[in-house]
Formats: C-alpha cells, sequence, structure tokens
C-alpha cells in the first residue's frame, strides 16, 4: 500500500463535493460507483470499496479501486461476518488500525495488503438508507509503522460519502422498481389491447389510431382493394403489411415495391417480370411481383408517381387479372390483392390530368387516412420510447429519456411524421456522451433540425437554418464612445448579466447564435452583446 498523504477539511469537501457531482451525473449505479470508489482511493491513498446487500441476503463487493473481477466475485459476506459483516449488522463504524491483529478480518478477496514495513488500516462505516444499512463502505490504507493517523477525519469523510451513496442507491432502486411496473402496465395494456385495438408493430394510443386499428382489421378479412392515404413517414408500408397478416392470405407472400423508385422501363420489368432475350441483359426469364405476389399481397408505394403510359398498363393488369411479361406474349393469370400508397393528392392529379381517371376509381376502393404525428401526439412519448429501446439495443446503451426532452418532442410539429421521430431519437442518442438523452442533445436545440431547411424551401426563406440577428435600430445604435468608455455604457446593459461559466453555457447550447442564447437568459441581443464583451468571449464560428 502507499502512505497516506496529508488531507485538510477543505481538501475532504473538495472530495465530498467531485463526489456529488458524480454521483448526479448518470442513472447507471455501476459507472457512478465506480468512479465513487476511484475519487476516495485517490484521496484516501487507500483501496476504496463499496458493498451492497443482494436479494440473496448476503453482502457483496459492487464496485472496488484495484481489484479484478474474480477478486471482487469474492468478496461475499453473510450479516454479521467479518468487520464488513459486522458494520452491516451493527450499522456502527469500525476502524481497526492493524489488520493483521484483527482476527475478524477475512481478506476474502485475496488482494495485496501491505508492502514493506507497513501497518494497514480498515476503516469502514455502514451505508444508510433511513434507518436501514443497504450496504458497507471501506477503506483499506497503509502507513508506516508507529505513524499518528486522526481516524476520525477519515470516518467522518466516509459517513458523508456513504450517505450520498445511500441516496443514490435508493433512488436507483426507487426507478428500476417504478420502471418495472411501467413495464408490467406496458404489458397489461398491450395484452388488453389485443386484437380488435391492436397492430404488429404499430404504436398508437390516441384516438385517431384506434379509428385506424378498427378500420384495419375491417379492411383486412376482405379482398378489396385498399388505397393508403398520408403524408410521408406515417407508416403507410407498416399498416399494408398488417392488412395483409391481418388477412386471410397471411401463409402466402407479402411483396412491396416503390413505384417513385424506378423508371418507366424497369417498373414494367419489376412488376411484370421478363423474358430471356428481351432486352440487352435480360439472360435469364424473370418473374415479376406480380407473379411473386400470387395468391398473397402486393404492396405498390408511391402510386401516384407512375407516368400515363404505365398507368394505362396497370390499369389492364387490374382490370382483367393478366398481363404479360416483357418480351413475352403468354398471358399470365394471377390472384393478388392490391395495396396502393400515396402522399400525393391525386384528385388534384386527376383534375389537372396527370392521373387517369379510371385507374384512380379502380384503386380506390376503400380508402384509409392515417394522422400525421402533429395531430397523434399522445402517441409520442410511447413511440419515443419505442425508438429509444430499439436504439439501445441495437447500440448497446442504456440511454434514458429526460422529461425536458419529451416535452421539446411533444411541441415539434414533425413534418417528417414517425420516421423523423425515429431518426431524431437516433441521431440525439448517437450524439449524446452519458446516460440521459436530454433536451440540448436534440438538434433543434442547437439549430440544426434539418426540418427546419426543409420547410424553409419554397417560402421566401434561407435555405439553412440560419439566425440572423438584426442590426440595432439607428437611435440604439452604439457611438464609439459607447462601445469603448464603460462610463458611457447603458446601465440597462448592466442589470440581470450572467456569469461567464453561464453564459459560455448559453452560447454553446444555442450554437453560438448570440440572438438564441439571448433568449435562453431572458436578454436582449444588445445585453448579449456587451456580456461577451465585458468578459472577453470569442465567439465561435461555425
Amino acid at each position: 500500500m502507499v502512505v497516506l498523504a496529508s488531507h485538510t477539511e477543505e481538501s475532504d469537501l473538495l472530495t465530498i463535493y467531485e463526489i456529488s457531482k458524480v454521483l448526479s451525473s448518470s442513472l447507471d449505479l455501476q459507472r457512478t460507483m465506480r468512479e465513487v470508489v476511484t475519487i476516495l482511493a485517490g484521496h484516501l491513498n487507500g483501496r476504496a470499496v463499496v458493498s451492497l446487500m443482494q436479494e440473496s441476503g448476503e453482502l457483496q463487493i459492487f464496485e472496488a479501486s484495484g481489484l479484478t473481477a474474480e477478486e471482487k466475485a469474492r468478496g461475499r459476506f453473510k450479516v454479521g461476518e467479518g468487520i464488513t459483516g459486522k458494520i452491516m449488522k451493527s450499522g456502527i463504524p469500525m476502524v481497526v488500525p492493524d489488520i493483521s491483529l484483527e482476527p475478524l478480518f477475512l481478506h476474502r478477496t485475496g488482494a495485496p495488503q501491505a508492502l514493506g514495513d507497513e501497518v494497514v488500516a480498515f476503516i469502514g462505516v455502514p451505508i444508510q438508507v433511513g434507518r436501514s444499512t443497504v450496504g458497507v463502505l471501506s477503506v483499506a490504507r497503509g502507513a508506516p509503522r508507529g505513524m499518528s493517523v486522526r481516524y476520525e477525519r477519515i470516518v467522518r469523510l466516509l459517513k458523508m460519502a456513504a450517505n450520498l451513496i445511500g441516496q443514490t442507491a435508493h433512488l436507483h432502486q426507487h426507478i428500476g422498481a417504478e420502471r418495472a411496473a411501467l413495464m408490467e402496465e406496458k404489458h397489461r395494456l398491450q395484452k388488453q389491447l389485443q386484437g380488435k385495438y391492436r397492430l404488429e408493430n404499430v404504436i398508437g394510443v390516441s384516438k385517431r389510431m384506434q379509428e385506424v386499428f378498427a378500420e384495419v382489421h375491417q379492411v383486412a378479412a376482405s379482398r378489396s382493394t385498399a388505397l393508403l392515404r398520408g403524408e410521408s413517414g406515417t407508416g403507410k408500408e407498416v399498416v399494408a403489411r398488417a392488412i395483409h397478416f391481418l388477412s386471410p392470405r397471411r401463409e402466402r407472400p407479402f411483396i412491396s415495391l416503390n413505384c417513385a423508385a424506378l423508371s418507366e422501363t424497369l417498373l414494367e420489368s419489376e412488376l411484370f417480370g421478363h423474358e430471356k432475350g428481351s432486352f440487352t441483359g435480360a439472360t435469364t426469364e424473370r418473374k415479376g411481383r406480380f407473379e411473386l405476389a400470387h395468391g398473397g399481397t402486393l404492396f405498390l408505394d408511391e402510386i401516384g408517381e407512375i407516368s400515363p403510359a404505365f398507368q394505362t398498363k396497370l390499369l389492364r393488369v387490374l382490370q382483367e387479372r393478366e398481363f404479360e411479361r416483357v418480351g413475352g406474349t403468354k398471358p399470365i393469370h394471377v390472384d393478388v390483392r392490391l395495396i396502393c400508397a400515396t402522399n400525393k393528392n391525386l384528385e388534384e392529379a386527376v383534375a389537372k390530368g396527370e392521373f387517369r381517371a379510371d385507374l384512380y376509381y379502380r384503386i380506390n376502393v376503400v380508402t384509409l387516412f392515417l394522422p400525421p404525428l402533429r395531430d397523434r401526439r399522445e402517441d409520442i412519448p410511447l413511440l419515443a420510447q419505442y425508438f429509444l429501446e430499439k436504439f439501445n439495443r441495437e447500440n448497446e446503451r442504456h440511454l434514458m429519456l429526460s422529461p425536458d426532452a419529451l416535452k421539446i418532442m411533444l411541441e415539434c410539429n414533425w413534418p417528417g411524421n414517425v420516421r423523423e421521430l425515429e431518426n431524431c431519437i437516433e441521431r440525439a442518442g448517437t450524439m449524446t456522451r452519458g446516460d440521459v438523452l436530454r433536451g440540448s442533445n436534440l438538434a433543434c436545440q442547437s439549430n440544426r433540425c434539418f426540418s427546419l431547411v426543409l420547410q424553409s424551401y419554397g417560402a421566401g426563406q434561407r435555405p439553412f437554418p440560419i439566425e440572423v440577428v438584426p442590426a440595432p435600430m439607428p437611435a440604439e445604435r452604439p457611438t464609439a464612445v459607447e462601445d469603448f468608455s464603460h462610463h458611457h455604457e447603458d446601465e440597462s446593459l448592466h442589470a440581470g448579466l450572467p456569469d461567464r461559466e453561464r453564459l459560455i453555457h448559453a452560447l454553446e447550447q444555442s450554437g453560438w447564435v448570440q440572438a438564441k442564447a439571448a433568449r435562453l437568459l431572458d436578454l436582449t441581443p444588445r445585453q448579449i452583446g456587451y456580456a461577451i464583451r465585458k468578459h472577453g468571449i470569442e465567439v465561435k464560428r461555425f
């Protein structure tokens, strides 16, 4: 062991301050305890150990500085067993100046204790929550033989640290219990909503989505052509799959194709297939999507984007239920249920002559309207949690969503709907360093939300979300004297100015946009400019 350096009450308070910051920085108990024992070990020049009571009734080392995983695994004690077990049972701190003379010291971990002519002391205090003892915080440290040590100061420091650890462990246990209760309630509600009010892989408890679910169940039982309408990102393909898997055709194929992704020639080959040698590169016979979907369901997304010429070919297939492959002459009969989807105004397209009226009536047999996310805000918390859990599984993370982040999501209009929400969660989760996804991690809070970019196009606005700070009116424009003379500075600029640290934090949160930082601090742009000059802050440019 290393000889303890002298420490003062001031350094003890700084240590407690560092511990409190660590414990409030994350909900990952293992990680925070690892940092706490590291801080204590560095301050006391010893080996710090946190042992917590397990459900088995044993006291187990939870985290320790300087111990291997095997050594920590061996650190198990029954209540009343050894020094650690005795502290757990009595709830009273204990100091053993020399563990080599103490028969109660069991040395379960087997880790090296002393170096040379050192005396190893053991100091342990109970970790308590209210009147209950939930664990033990201990330190083993070496000192030269005969050296006088003020153990009361070390005990006081450990008791303060143990109090913070106990509160954190209790909070973690409380959150864990609440989370388990919420998960149990979620599973109960999911089971209750099965059938009429639920679709597999579709999340929605809002009234609008419950209406959609009821319509899907009703439509699925028939073989009628269905048209799904709604904005981009509302989940039309997911609903199409739900219709298929709820229908009598569920055992047959579900085939999908995005009509907007292909040219007319490729679209014809993809849907109808082609014969060998029908065009350059057609080295083999190939079945089309209609043939592959025989007996099942064919989903055509973005149906409003197909050309007028191809609309005629598709209409013939829908009317006669037969087609020929590209380069072929033999008619092929198919039994396919068609589900189409579009975010386009088909009525307007028909009026303009861009979409055949007879095809419109052929596909518009049963129509389902999927509401945009802004009209079903009750579903945002469930969707956000679902996407966050998906992100955690795929990236082996343990992120939790903070209330301020959820509040921002509830206030967003989500022009990209559910797809945009998923991307937002993934982007924020990727850029979050801790274990809590906060509002400040969302792209919109740092002026980097690209939905704003899309919304600005065609509206006479800038193509990027650049915030422009308007120049002051002539009466407000500062003179040279006002710029450089403290005595002539407007007194209103001094009122309520933040300190340097708070100012820098606000600037960072707003992406160094001064007008936005001013709003965060409830200041005017002129005041924020003065505060930046006063504190000598160099404004970052992007």
